[in-house]
């Protein structure tokens, strides 16, 4: 009796299990697409609103020299991402959204409060200055637009007779007081100074592609700025001078053109490359000499022993 209430069970059990596992199995086939279909709305949704240029502007510009350049970028979608421009020479970044990350004063970011434009203003264009530029967004993957800037000379703006630009006067610049190349001693000062023709809020002297550095350990590092009638005149010194502080050293007042110097810190009586060459000279001469004299050595050397094998 007992062996037939357990067939019984086991014939009808699957009749009434089956169903449920088919509506189990389709539940769960309805339910994987639906979450599909989310995914892809959201992922579309997304993309949609992912950052794009608004590719209107020019990719080739060109500006005259002395005048100002501007590379149009206009982003859409932004949102919270970094629209930032790049130097493609160099790989330099010289803005990220409106802040300046180069000692060149002349490069900045226009952006009115809430539009959609970062573009890039070089003011005073220089011929250095041509190259490709980017606008990029840091997205994932990050997106770029390269602007191809020419700087060029323009011959409608000379006078014939005194073949100078006529705004020249007007232009804001640095300019060098003394030789553009000097030569001092070790352990003297070294003491260079430029004039600006405005009165420039700010001076910045580069040593190499460094800003010199007041507070460095070398120390004997000093700056005065004096505001005159006619702009601002800048003068650095460096006291104890080193062979590491030649080179080449730049003037970069705020809103005007640069100017360098080139310091040349000797040893002796003569530059450092010419003393160096010297000495190499001096050891080719010495090495020379002992070659020779080993080679007489040698003859000597052998000559005698000849005469001694004669001798016998």
């Amino acid at each position: 009796m007992s062996r037939g209430k357990h067939a019984t069970f086991s014939d009808n059990s699957p009749i009434k299990i089956k169903p449920i596992i088919i509506l189990v199995l389709n539940l769960n086939i309805w339910c994987q697409n639906i979450s599909a279909s989310s995914y892809l709305s959201l992922n579309d949704l997304t993309n949609s609103e992912r950052p794009f240029f608004d590719d209107i502007s020019p990719r080739n510009v060109s500006a005259v020299v002395d005048e100002i350049a501007i590379l149009r970028c206009r982003v859409k979608n932004k949102g919270n991402r970094t629209v930032s421009w790049m130097r493609k020479r160099d790989l330099h970044i010289l803005t990220t959204n409106i802040y300046t990350y180069t000692g060149d004063q002349r490069f900045s970011v226009i952006h009115p409060p809430g539009s959609e434009d970062w573009d890039l203003k070089i003011d005073y264009a220089q011929p250095r200055d041509s190259g490709v530029y980017e606008c990029q967004v840091n997205t994932e993957p990050k997106i770029n637009l390269a602007i191809c800037l020419q700087i060029i000379a323009d011959n409608d703006f000379r006078d014939l007779k005194t073949e100078k630009r006529f705004y020249d006067t007007k232009s804001a610049r640095a300019k060098i007081l003394g030789s553009t190349e000097i030569h001092v001693k070790r352990d003297s000062t070294i003491a260079l100074a430029c004039s600006v023709n405005i009165h420039a809020p700010s001076v910045i002297w580069y040593h190499g592609s460094s800003v010199v550095d007041f507070d460095s350990l070398r120390g004997g590092i000093s700056l005065e700025t004096e505001k005159t009638d006619i702009g601002t005149t800048s003068r650095l010194m460096l006291t104890r001078a080193s062979l590491r502080d030649s080179g080449n050293y730049t003037c970069v007042p705020n809103g005007a053109i640069p100017a360098s110097v080139r310091v040349h810190v000797l040893t002796g009586e003569q530059p450092a490359a010419m003393q160096t060459s010297a000495a190499i000279r001096i050891r080719a001469y010495t090495a020379m000499i002992t070659i020779i004299s080993a080679k007489v050595l040698l003859y000597i050397s052998s000559l005698k022993e000849y005469i001694y094998l004669r001798e016998r």
